[in-house]
């Protein structure tokens, strides 16, 4: 199976995407990125139904962004599915491979096939309106494998479902995926979907790619706010000196190990501790804040402060009632150097 290799560049009014997606055979890579990134126009780009304004996309080596999106080979699975409402799953599958001359018996003991492998053997004969979500995204799903594309695209494919189907297919996607021997290229805003589904992750933002790497890289060691966010922790750029990382005006953070030059440093909100008074002992990063909002996050309550730094801290319920935290609070914030990681910007 053939790797892609795509620069893709799409201007719109007020609007460029301009970048580069590559994809190894067999890797799954998702685009993530906020609303109006340019995720979903990419894919487009890449299934032919967007025209590159520069740039090329190549499929092992060949040129396709020259040839009209029902010759290139892909499979493409949209968020809303479009299966056909007037055929059954067994037919909708079928289609693909009769459309490229396969015989009807052929095909459809194909499609059969590919059912029974995604469990759906006994919904074989039901229209799209009988099935569940998670059922329609599984012959969504097969239908675009059927005719063995060399490039599978997938647009929010779990975006559909409620909370419960989502975790379910979650779980039983990515073991599809791997049953796909091409690049596989998903598009998501769901952090959790992109972590679970993809060897790759790669971040896009105001149409271009700001960060690339696998899950472990990418929770890290983020590279901008929106990343920051993503995987829930506090990003600063400074410049280091040692240990020493000048962040704002003369706020200066003690960090885990030295670096020189323009760096990055990341903590969790849970490694910030707050206090009433100054902390005894005066920890190496102590500095005065001011409680901005208070915010239920999951069993915990996240503190927005604000100060010589903006930093979001975690702390439990309990903990916000005996310090009295509500937004105009004054308190201490106080940081271990040993969680807070600085690397080269």
């Amino acid at each position: 199976m053939s790797a892609l290799d795509a620069h893709l560049v799409v201007r719109r009014d007020g609007f460029t995407l301009d970048a580069e997606l590559r994809a190894a055979a067999g890797e799954v890579v998702a685009l993530l990125g906020p609303n109006g990134a340019g995720k979903t126009t990419a894919l487009r780009a890449l299934a032919g139904l967007v025209a590159l304004d520069d740039g090329h996309i190549e499929l092992g080596g060949e040129r396709i962004d020259g040839i009209a999106p029902e010759h290139r080979h892909i499979g493409v699975v949209f968020q809303d599915y479009l299966l056909f409402p007037h055929l059954s799953a067994l037919e909708n599958v079928a289609f693909g491979p009769r459309c490229r001359g396969v015989p009807r018996s052929r095909a459809r003991a194909q499609a059969a096939e590919l059912l029974a492998r995604v469990g759906l053997a006994g919904q074989a004969g039901r229209k799209p309106r009988q099935l569940s979500g998670g059922q329609a995204q599984r012959v969504a799903l097969v239908r675009a494998l059927a005719t063995g594309p060399r490039l599978l695209l997938l647009d929010e494919p779990l975006a559909a479902l409620d909370a419960r189907t989502r975790l379910d297919t979650r779980a039983h996607l990515r073991g599809h995926l791997a049953g796909h021997a091409g690049p596989t290229v998903l598009v998501t805003h769901d952090p959790l979907d992109a972590m679970m589904l993809a060897d790759r992750l790669v971040i896009l933002e105001h149409g271009r790619v700001v960060q690339t790497g696998d899950a472990a890289t990418i929770t890290s060691r983020p590279r901008t706010d929106y990343v920051a966010r993503l995987v829930g922790l506090n990003l600063y750029r400074g410049r280091a000196d040692g240990d020493l990382v000048r962040v704002a005006g003369d706020f200066t953070l003690t960090t885990a190990g030295p670096q020189h030059g323009d760096v990055f440093v990341a903590f969790p909100p849970a490694a910030v501790a707050l206090y009433a008074a100054r902390p005894e002992g005066s920890p190496r990063n102590t500095w005065p804040a001011t409680v901005a909002a208070v915010l239920r996050h999951g069993d915990a309550l996240r503190i927005e402060l604000t100060g010589p730094i903006t930093v979001a801290a975690d702390v439990t319920p309990a903990a916000a009632v005996q310090l009295g935290l509500e937004p105009g609070r004054p308190v201490w914030a106080s940081l271990k150097a040993t969680e807070a990681t600085s690397y080269p910007a």
